[in-house]
């Protein structure tokens, strides 16, 4: 037995492990071709001053505190973005920060926006891929609906609870890393922002390709788990 720090995911109720496995089950066929036509997308928040997790850093026996080993806390100034991203196969798409409350209005406006920049960006079109969303409300409501359909837009039906199905989590999470690399943290939000902006720029398409072709395994993994959690 050993210690080990226990990693946050959505709560899974019966319901959501059944519609995981019929997700699994559904795609269990699908190879990395098939995977190729989906664009992926999300919502994520970027702190100023750090992610919301545990850091890690090698500490020799009796060593005492230092600024090495803590990582520094702020009550108030902080401050955090929320952005909406999407990839492909190809890499990622536009990033966009959302400024204010998101709700379905703003969301058909980035649809018009980014989503058809991005597609655009990769010679793209909207037959030519799957749309690839969660189940939140500003994304299933009627003008958002009705956008997809007017456009031509096949989406993936998607079940619940499952950020650890959508592969841009992933690209979340490459993002944040980089962001984490600078010495200095921004001044401010818009500091932040330029931050994001120069990561996500930079991210090389062989990363969202190297997710895309690890699909596979992730419905494997839930199959195996019949609908539980897996390791991704």
């Amino acid at each position: 037995m050993k210690s080990a720090v226990k990693r946050k995911k959505p709560i899974l109720a019966k319901c959501h492990r059944r519609e995981w496995l019929d997700f699994a089950i559904a795609h269990q066929h699908w190879t990395v071709e098939d995977w190729k036509k989906v664009v992926w997308s999300d919502e994520t928040k970027i702190n100023r001053l750090g992610s919301d997790g545990r850091k890690w850093v090698w500490k020799k026996a009796g060593e005492g505190l230092s600024d090495r080993l803590v990582e520094g806390t702020q009550k108030f100034g902080g401050g955090s973005l929320m952005i909406w991203g999407c990839m492909m196969w190809e890499g990622p798409g536009f990033a966009v920060k959302i400024d204010g409350r998101m709700d379905g209005d703003l969301f058909v406006k980035i649809l018009d926006d980014d989503l058809m920049a991005s597609l655009d960006y990769y010679g793209k079109n909207a037959g030519d891929i799957i749309f690839q969303q969660d189940n939140d409300p500003k994304h299933t409501c009627k003008k958002a609906q009705e956008w997809f359909k007017n456009h031509g837009f096949t989406l993936l039906p998607w079940p619940a609870q499952s950020p650890d199905l959508n592969l841009i989590e992933h690209l979340w999470d490459d993002l944040k890393r980089r962001l984490g690399r600078y010495e200095v943290p921004p001044n401010g939000m818009i500091q932040l922002w330029e931050h994001v902006e120069k990561e996500w720029n930079v991210i090389d398409g062989q990363v969202c390709q190297n997710m895309t072709e690890s699909m596979p395994r992730h419905i494997a993994a839930v199959l195996k788990a019949r609908g539980g959690y897996t390791k991704y």
